[in-house]
């Protein structure tokens, strides 16, 4: 059997779930494969590529900035799973002009996609807003400041259902990142540095997300189950509710990246950093040839 480190750099459905499903319904040891899943949301760069990573964002970003030879193998989902969450009284993007917005870092993934969409906005998120940089988490902290004041909105990801979330609260989602930007995101990704694109431990992990992919697009059922792992706080009702709104219309069914949809967002990632955009949709989103 081969064997593999798998790292997500991020928490919650958007990072984690068809991992989750291919281990827990045994796709990795039927492709011949020990996958260990491994926590490397602070690892540093050249930690992380001496595995596979299922943060694509993460890693076009340093191949942009740093040059790291990052390529994607296999990809989720185009529509990232980020909102922007906020108090009562705001009910558009435009309305964060002045606001106090938690927010990630921007040179990171999450917090780049953010940017890209504030600016769609017509809002500048270094003069327009007041930020309030935190690391990426289980956003519970977020929804402490919201209740207390402290801040205005907050950027979160997919450790929760936002839209049940807010109507529990009272609070209103401003938007969905997958709603104003695109990109191909989440996956697979190797640095061939360290290891190739089509080393069989690979492989056998991309054929295991694959039929991952498939159960997220065919099987409800058994998808709102895993999801339920990550959305402790949401009802059975709430979970089928943002599988269907957020997750079965847009995730992959085989992998595959959207080569257009790629081609701009690296232009729109590059511009974001300020970087030039060194790598096209076809060198980063490389698919290799699998079996059944």
């Amino acid at each position: 059997m081969h064997t593999i480190d798998l790292a997500y750099v991020g928490r919650g459905l958007h990072e984690e779930l068809a991992a989750y499903i291919a281990d827990q319904q045994d796709y990795y040891a039927d492709e011949g494969v020990h996958v260990a899943l491994r926590d490397g949301c602070a690892w540093d760069e050249e930690r992380l590529r001496r595995g596979a990573t299922i943060g694509l964002g993460r890693a076009l970003l340093s191949r942009l900035t740093d040059g790291t030879p990052w390529v994607a193998l296999n990809v989720n989902t185009h529509r990232p799973l980020f909102w922007f969450l906020a108090r009562p009284g705001l009910t558009s993007l435009a309305d964060l002009a002045g606001r106090r917005l938690a927010v990630h870092a921007p040179h990171t993934a999450p917090g780049c996609f953010a940017r890209i969409v504030l600016r769609q906005a017509g809002l500048d998120p270094d003069r327009d807003l007041h930020t309030v940089v935190r690391p990426p988490g289980d956003y519970g902290l977020d929804l402490r400041a919201l209740h207390d004041g402290s801040i205005d909105a907050a950027y979160v990801g997919s450790t929760m259902a936002p839209e049940a979330v807010a109507a529990e609260h009272g609070w209103q989602v401003l938007g969905w990142v997958g709603d104003h930007f695109r990109i191909p995101t989440v996956g697979v990704a190797v640095d061939p540095t360290y290891i190739a694109p089509d080393d069989p431990a690979v492989q056998a992990v991309v054929r295991a997300h694959r039929r991952a992919l498939k159960v997220i697009r065919e099987d409800p059922d058994t998808t709102v189950r895993h999801m339920r792992t990550f959305l402790g706080g949401q009802t059975a009702e709430e979970a089928r509710a943002h599988y269907e709104r957020f997750i079965a219309p847009y995730f992959t069914a085989d992998g595959q990246a959207d080569l257009s949809i790629g081609a701009t967002a690296i232009t729109a990632v590059a511009a974001e950093l300020g970087v030039p955009a060194t790598v096209t949709a076809a060198e980063f989103y490389r698919a290799p040839a699998t079996t059944p």
